[in-house]
C-alpha cells in the first residue's frame, strides 16, 4: 500500500522481450509460482500449448489454432490471455496488508483498490495535459505485479529499491506470460511512468492512489469505529495535483466533523 515518490525517467522501452518459457499447466503455474517465491529470484512463468493430431489422415500433429489465434493483430492469443488473466486472480483474491495489520476484518484486496482509482479518473475533470483514459489505465496496471509478490508495506521493512526491483521481475514474468507483444509492452510502459512518477497523469495517479486510501481508512473507521490516524498522517501534503488536494481535504473534512461529532 506504500506509494513511491520517486522521480527518475521512465526507462526505455524497446528492449526485447526474453523467450517463452516451457509448458507448464497454466492453474497450477500460478499456484506454484505464489508459494515458491523468496526474496532473490522468481520462477519463470511458462504457458501450455495443446496440440491434436490433425483430421489429414496423414498422422500430422497440428496447433489447436482456433485457440490461438490472435483477437486482432496486436492482441494475446486466447491461450496467452486466459493464462494471464487466471494469475490476476490473485489479485481479487489478496487482500491490502496494512488494513490487515490493523484489525480491519474482511478487508479490500487490491483489485477493490484499484478498480475505485480506475473510477476517480474516470470522474474527474478534464485537466490541461491529462490523458483521463490513459489515466484510467494507469489505476487498473500500477500494482498489477502483487498478482505475484503480494501487497508490499512499510511495515514489512523491504526497501523502497528492493520492493521496486522484486516488482519490476513479476511484471516481466506476467508480460511474458501474456505473450509479449504490444499490450505487454503497453502494461510495462504504463506501470514504469506510475512507478517514476514520469508524466501529470501518473502524479494524478499517485494522488488518487492515497486519496483512495485515506477513503477507505475513513469507511473502516466508520464501519468498525477505528481510529486509523497512520493512513492520514502518511499523506498529509504529499498530494501533487488539485484534484488530489481537493479531494483529500473533502474527506479530511467529513472525517473532522464526524471525529467533533462523537465528543459531544
Amino acid at each position: 500500500m506504500a506509494v513511491n515518490p520517486s522521480t527518475h525517467c521512465t526507462p526505455p522501452l524497446g528492449r526485447s522481450l526474453a523467450p517463452r518459457s516451457p509448458p507448464l499447466a497454466a492453474f497450477n503455474r500460478a499456484s506454484s509460482l505464489l508459494t515458491s517465491l523468496n526474496e532473490a529470484s522468481y520462477p519463470r512463468i511458462v504457458s501450455v500449448r495443446s496440440q491434436m493430431p490433425s483430421s489429414d489422415g496423414f498422422g500430422h500433429m497440428k496447433s489447436m489454432v482456433e485457440s490461438e489465434a490472435l483477437i486482432g493483430s496486436s492482441g494475446a492469443s486466447s491461450s496467452s490471455a486466459i493464462d494471464f488473466l487466471t494469475l490476476c486472480h490473485q489479485l481479487k483474491t489478496t487482500k491490502r496488508k496494512g488494513w490487515i495489520n490493523h484489525g480491519i476484518k474482511g478487508p479490500e484486496s487490491i483489485a477493490d483498490h484499484m478498480y475505485r482509482m480506475a473510477l476517480m479518473a474516470l470522474i474527474a475533470g478534464d485537466l490541461p495535459g491529462v490523458n483521463r483514459e490513459r489515466c484510467i489505465k494507469i489505476a487498473i496496471v500500477h500494482d498489477i505485479a502483487e498478482a505475484i509478490v503480494g501487497d508490499i508495506t512499510p511495515s514489512d521493512g523491504v526497501p523502497k529499491k528492493e520492493k521496486s526491483r522484486r516488482e519490476q521481475a513479476a511484471l516481466n514474468e506476467m508480460c511474458e506470460l501474456l505473450g509479449g507483444g504490444m499490450r505487454a509492452e503497453e502494461i510495462k510502459e504504463l506501470w514504469a511512468e506510475y512507478e517514476n512518477n514520469a508524466s501529470l497523469e501518473a502524479n494524478l495517479v499517485k494522488d488518487f492512489d492515497k486519496v483512495e486510501m485515506i477513503l477507505q481508512a475513513l469507511e473502516y473507521e466508520m464501519e468498525h469505529g477505528k481510529v486509523l490516524d497512520e493512513f492520514f498522517h502518511s499523506t498529509a501534503g504529499k498530494f501533487q495535483t488539485e484534484i488530489g488536494k481537493s479531494w483529500a481535504a473533502e474527506i479530511i473534512s467529513r472525517r473532522n466533523s464526524r471525529l467533533a461529532g462523537k465528543l459531544h
